[in-house]
């Protein structure tokens, strides 16, 4: 197991935030539930369900916009089939955010409406 460098800096005027190879905890772990749904082809709405948490949520957390709980993180990591140390993964220098899975949301809905 290599050592990752760790900062402990101080944002504005709250408290102090880990920030692990330039990002902090919150980023960390969005950009890994990411890539683990996306490599397991799994959909926002599939994890939601399967977590039993919001869609919408899956979607704010990923972008960095949430910050769940130990509980939430627990629930998703085991919707994903992972342990919940895998959501802080430092990712490799130069690694690239998971794409989009092909379809998705909208295009569920551009299928299922109806030609005029």
């Amino acid at each position: 197991m290599s050592i990752v460098p760790v900062t402990i800096v101080r944002g504005g005027i709250g408290p102090k935030r880990l920030v692990v190879a330039g990002m902090n905890a919150r980023e960390l772990v969005a950009w890994n539930v990411r890539r683990l749904r996306v490599e397991r082809g799994i959909a926002q709405e599939a994890l939601a369900g399967d977590a039993e948490i919001d869609r919408t949520y899956v979607s704010r957390m990923e972008r960095g916009m949430e910050n769940p709980t130990v509980g939430v993180l627990e629930r998703i990591a085991r919707a994903l089939g992972v342990p919940i140390t895998d959501f802080f993964t430092v990712p490799k220098t130069g690694a690239k955010l998971a794409p989009l899975l092909p379809g998705g949301r909208k295009a569920a809905m551009k299928r299922s409406s109806p030609k005029g």
